[in-house]
């Protein structure tokens, strides 16, 4: 099965309505090319004025959600607020949520069940600190964290046709670091394994994962075509950047 090429932008905690309409406009610009499925995640503010300027064809996602439908969550939001705005993606479990906000891995894979049980994609993300690369504990803990996601979605909608896995290597993010492709190579293969091993064949073929860690404009066709598990980018600074994001988002055309 073909996997379709996915260009995430993670725009974190950056924006402006000026950067808003000069990125809108950019990709409203860019070509559509049935190679690639692009989503952008701008900050919660901007996600409806994102929705209602960008072109269809481009998704929009919330950088989290709050797994309950309403109520006294002071500073969350809900699925129903996002999808009321026509916003259809959620990034989840990114490594700054992890480490900044202490998001453990079973809030991670409730936080996934409940947007996919409740009709988001859902962007989950996995991936090592420095220390434990260096510790040789890469695989344990993409496994571990892989696990609490997979008991979660088992537990609830058993579904992964709307789950984008997004391997980020902490130590890459914001640093300037990349893995080589043959260490992202190495890591999609053994996410696609586990997958292959502990959910299904079938959901291991179709899931998509993406390469996160300083992708930028420069290295991203190597990552692309150096490594045969990597279904595309998410892509944190380089998203804010018009002309290099929309280089990284014809990574694949033809």
């Amino acid at each position: 099965m073909a996997r379709k090429f996915f260009i995430g932008g993670n725009w974190k905690m950056n924006g402006s309505k000026g950067l808003v309409d000069n990125l809108v406009q950019a990709l409203n610009d860019l070509p559509t090319d049935a190679s690639t499925e692009v989503v952008i995640a701008p900050p919660f503010p901007y996600l409806d004025l994102v929705r209602r300027t960008l072109k269809s064809d481009v998704g929009v996602s919330a950088q989290n959600i709050y797994p309950q439908k309403a109520g006294a969550f002071t500073g969350e939001v809900s699925v129903d607020m996002l999808k009321e705005i026509g916003v259809n993606w959620t990034i989840i479990g990114h490594s700054e949520r992890r480490e900044y906000f202490k998001e453990s891995d079973e809030v991670v894979g409730e936080k996934t069940a409940y947007g996919l049980t409740n009709g988001l994609g859902v962007i989950a993300c996995v991936g090592e600190k420095l220390e434990e690369r260096e510790a040789d504990k890469t695989k344990e803990v993409i496994t571990r964290q892989l696990h609490a996601i997979s008991a979660a979605i088992a537990k609830g909608p058993n579904d992964w046709s709307k789950v984008v896995v997004a391997y980020e290597p902490v130590w890459a993010i914001g640093t300037g670091k990349v893995a080589t492709p043959a260490q992202a190579q190495e890591v999609h293969a053994d996410i696609r394994k586990w997958l292959s091993e502990n959910v299904s064949p079938e959901v291991a073929e179709s899931t998509r994962i993406l390469y996160g860690g300083s992708v930028n404009a420069a290295n991203c066709k190597d990552l692309a075509v150096l490594c045969s598990d990597v279904d595309g980018f998410l892509v944190g600074g380089a998203s804010l950047k018009a002309a290099d994001f929309v280089t990284i988002c014809k990574t694949k055309y033809a």
